[in-house]
């Protein structure tokens, strides 16, 4: 066993052991827990091994080389592009007759005409903006004493090594309160480091130059990037000198003694005692409809004040950066498992060492909770106030040409991203969806009228940083599907459900739901029986067979259309109602409302997905959206809606025996589908399902490639495994696995404003603690009655589902009878 102990003033350490067994596995000890910690005992070889790093704006994702540190940067606003018009003006001119053949049943044919006529182009492509590679001359190290580790507790990545005798460490983090990153290494011993050299680059054309004390690199995006999956383009890529946004990145250097250099582009520091670099990037965007390049925002300006104005010491640097994050990582904990022995043992394997047993079969409780905090963690990292919403890549992208332009895909994938943002606690990081929201109501509303002469707003299942609202090219399948904006506006209610506030709803909140209801009230046509539905309909990106066996996509009112325009005009009229408003309105949404064409129940007892019994032509499709009301949604439950619940039950056996759920998102989105049914045990399977097949080394989601969604899924569905509160009531431990028969968790939040920590012991109920944090009536679910204790010491047994009185800031005990 060796020991490497004890830590400088430089920077806070930890003791590190190093345990050897035999195979050629050895566990790493730094006396932390390690549900937060993702280990490694090897640098990164590709980016998907990388640990990232982010405060929302920047982006980095950290290699842990020993001679050579790769840091891959990223910029929330650095795409390809700049504003243009993307609307087909001939659109509206084909509405009706594609209508017409749709209500003849030629749906083939309804489906040739848009495809031909009422598309559009793609969105443009987020970039990655350079790396930062540091040099480190040194001998060979010990490979054995190698680690390498992401603590989330304090978002810093962390790498420990020996070499010529030293114990080096080094640590590197974005900072939120600084807008920096910031990268730190050392000698435990405080001997003088080896020569240190470090240096920018980027993909995109470039200038790296010393400027002053820094050194400064400045490039410009594409103005355009074509998909990289549609073949070979001659100018895939196309760069202009007076088209794109320009970026650039800004790096200092600060040491103890030594010497420093800076010539040829680089930085070259000599017998120092401890080094400390911060890198600050910038754009010119100055917002989606302003042109980049107007001359009001100079990148490099914007990053020489980030440093200007950051912290002189690097322990101060530190310790903004863990006090930010921690105000919102420590609002929630979480602790599973029922093998404290073999708990022990996983915790100081390698993360890639935990996979591969997770994967032969093995328990580890202690591995679903890593997952379930890390997607607390990369919301985090990746969305603060402020900031642009998660893309399909959140904020982590190497590509110049990135699967699906990693861009917002909103038929399930944005969405998904903040599913669970309200429930675990992290409400400001949910604010830069909304934003976007706002922002597409605006570009939405003249795809609504120069399309389809309707009123209010409408998006499409793809947008990008330039708010495109239009639909895509390609196959009706994906991009005629005009309820985008709808399903996204279901977040805006969410917001308000979970934190309730008038004004929000009143300034914000309520307007945009209005005019995505507007559209819906323009977009619906009227059935031969008097019922109401879209005359054309997809169900995203899957397909049926018409009565000729043709592959189509085009129909009318299909499940999720119906499903989400029902649940946006009950949340519109909610919102009226609260706000004492629009009653007029109210009164005609809820006429609608009622004569809408649900598809309902096939024959085969199964949801249907479409308006008719059509087969289906790959009957394991990968979305699910005739479950909408089931999840996301909330009409559908076992207990209020028995004989739906047992056919969405069904639906889910039929498309997993035809091997749905094959993505990462997908099972996710299947995980929180049977925590709503209350089916533990399928829920259980669906982590297992991506842990062993969907998990990348660095644990990000695979689709494949890498999509983000899929780990903000499985947060958002252990935490619906846990509490759930859609019915107007906590219900506690809903679908608790026999695998989790004992553990706790803090800090989980139910709509109405309620905060819960829970504990279970069995499988059941030990003790509860509600805090109300707004003073609404408040109702629990649970199989045994509840002993409240209030305040005054006085307790009250609480019956399942009776409304009882909350106060404001008040936390109540709660335990089970």
């Amino acid at each position: 066993m060796k020991t490497l102990a004890g830590s400088s003033s430089e920077s806070p350490g930890f003791p590190l052991t190093f345990v050897y067994k035999p195979g050629g596995v050895h566990v790493l000890d730094n006396g932390k827990g390690s549900n937060k910690l993702l280990r490694y005992d090897k640098p990164a070889e590709v980016w998907e091994e990388a640990l990232p790093l982010g405060n929302g704006r920047l982006g980095g994702m950290v290699f842990g080389g020993v001679s050579q540190e790769v840091i891959k940067l990223n910029e929330d606003t650095l795409w390809s592009g700049f504003p243009r018009d993307t609307a087909n003006y001939e659109a509206l001119r084909h509405l009706n007759p594609a209508r017409k053949l749709a209500e003849e049943g030629k749906y083939s044919q309804a489906e040739a005409l848009i495809e031909a006529k009422m598309l559009g182009r793609r969105t443009e492509s987020y970039q990655p903006l350079g790396d930062l590679l540091i040099s480190i001359q040194a001998e060979e190290y010990d490979r054995g004493s190698y680690q390498r580790e992401l603590d989330m507790d304090t978002a810093i990545v962390t790498t420990r090594y020996e070499t010529a005798g030293m114990h080096i460490e080094r640590e590197a983090f974005i900072s939120r309160p600084d807008g920096l990153l910031v990268w730190h290494i050392r000698s435990e011993q405080k001997c003088p480091l080896p020569v240190i050299t470090a240096e920018l680059s980027s993909l995109h054309p470039c200038s790296v130059e010393v400027s002053g004390e820094h050194l400064l690199m400045k490039g410009r995006a594409p103005s355009h990037v074509a998909d990289n999956y549609v073949g070979d383009h001659p100018r895939a890529v196309l760069y202009e000198a007076d088209r794109g946004l320009q970026f650039a990145a800004c790096l200092e250097v600060r040491s103890e003694s030594g010497t420093l250099t800076r010539e040829n582009g680089r930085i070259t520091i000599t017998g120092a005692r401890s080094v400390t670099f911060l890198l600050a990037a910038a754009t010119d965007f100055g917002g989606f409809n302003v042109m980049p390049g107007s001359g009001k925002v100079v990148p490099s300006e914007l990053c020489k004040n980030l440093l200007v104005n950051a912290a002189s010491e690097y322990n101060e640097l530190r310790k903004r950066h863990v006090n930010d994050h921690q105000a919102l990582f420590q609002r929630v904990e979480l602790e599973l498992g029922n093998e404290p022995g073999t708990a022990a043992e996983n915790e100081n394997l390698p993360i890639q060492v935990r996979l591969e047993r997770y994967k032969s079969g093995a328990s580890d409780p202690g591995l679903e909770g890593l997952l379930f905090h890390y997607g607390r963690y990369l919301m985090i990292a990746g969305s603060r106030p402020g900031t642009q919403a998660l893309n399909l890549q959140g904020i982590w992208n190497p590509h110049i040409q990135p699967p699906w332009n990693s861009n917002y895909t909103t038929n399930i994938n944005t969405e998904m991203n903040y599913w669970p943002a309200e429930s675990c606690g992290l409400g400001e990081c949910h604010e830069p969806l909304l934003d976007l929201i706002s922002e597409l109501s605006i570009s939405g509303s003249r795809t609504a009228s120069v399309h389809y002469g309707a009123r209010g707003w409408a998006v499409h299942h793809n947008t990008d940083l330039w708010r495109m609202s239009s639909p895509s090219d390609g196959k009706a399948m994906w991009a005629f599907w005009p309820m985008g904006g709808v399903w996204l506006s279901r977040h805006l209610w969410e917001r308000y459900a979970f934190r309730p506030d008038e004004e929000y709803l009143r300034e914000k909140a309520y307007p945009i739901l209005k005019g995505a209801a507007l559209f819906c009230l323009d977009w619906l046509v009227e059935c031969p029986d008097g019922r109401l539905t879209t005359a054309l309909s997809t169900s995203p990106e899957n397909v049926f067979l018409t009565s000729e066996g043709v592959p189509c996509s085009v129909s009318s009112g299909s499940a999720m259309d119906i499903s989400l325009i029902h649940e946006l005009f009950t949340h519109c009229m909610k919102s009226a109602e609260i706000l004492g408003i629009d009653d007029e309105f109210r009164e005609e949404l809820n006429q609608k409302k009622t004569k809408l064409a649900s598809p309902g129940i096939a024959p085969d007892g199964r949801l249907r997905e479409w308006n008719e019994d059509f087969a289906e032509q790959e009957a394991g499709h990968r979305h699910v959206s005739h479950l909408y009301d089931l999840y996301p949604g909330q009409i559908i439950s076992p207990i209020t809606t028995p004989e739906l619940a047992e056919a969405a039950s069904l639906t889910l056996k039929k498309r997993l025996e035809a091997g749905s759920g094959h993505t990462g998102w997908s099972a996710a989105w299947l995980l929180n589908l049977y925590a709503r049914l209350t089916d533990s045990t399928n829920a259980y399977s669906c982590i297992r399902r991506i842990l062993s097949d969907s998990s990348l080394p660095n644990l990000f989601g695979n689709h494949p490639p890498f999509q983000i969604d899929g780990n903000f899924g499985v947060t958002a569905g252990i935490a619906e495994m846990l509490l759930q509160s859609h019915q107007g009531s906590l219900h506690l431990l809903p679908a608790l696995p026999e695998q989790w028969s004992q553990g706790k968790v803090k800090g989980l939040v139910g709509r109405g404003g309620f905060i819960m920590d829970i504990e279970w012991c069995e499988g059941k109920l030990v003790n509860a603690q509600l805090t109300s944090t707004h003073g609404n009536p408040c109702k629990i679910s649970y199989a045994a009655p509840i002993l409240l204790q209030n305040t005054d010491g006085s307790q009250t047994t609480v019956v399942s589902d009776r409304e009882f009185s909350t106060k404001a800031g008040v936390t109540y005990n709660l335990t089970p009878q």
